[in-house]
């Protein structure tokens, strides 16, 4: 008899981008300047977070090539689970 696997339900694209937006908060909240934070997301995340509609127009912006989150800027790739880097040494 083979064991059966259980493998636990992964977050949807609305809770990751609430973690994300809580984040960014609390760090803010620490006094952490947006400046100075970076989003580091997995290409699933960024995707999720272009195509989620319940997100407002306002929080997402493009501009010199780049895009920002709650005024963070984004960078996908390159992790293999999306981040919030407060830029503290």
């Amino acid at each position: 008899m083979t064991p059966k696997v259980s493998t636990p339900n992964l977050p949807n694209a609305q809770q990751r981008v609430a973690k994300l937006r809580l984040a960014i908060e609390q760090a803010e909240a620490e006094g952490v300047s947006k400046d100075a934070m970076v989003l580091r997301l997995t290409l699933r995340d960024q995707s999720d977070l272009k195509r989620d509609p319940t997100i407002p127009l306002d929080e997402i912006r493009y501009a010199d090539g780049e895009m920002t989150f709650l005024g963070v800027k984004v960078v996908s790739s390159g992790v293999t689970a999306s981040v919030l880097d407060r830029g503290e040494a």
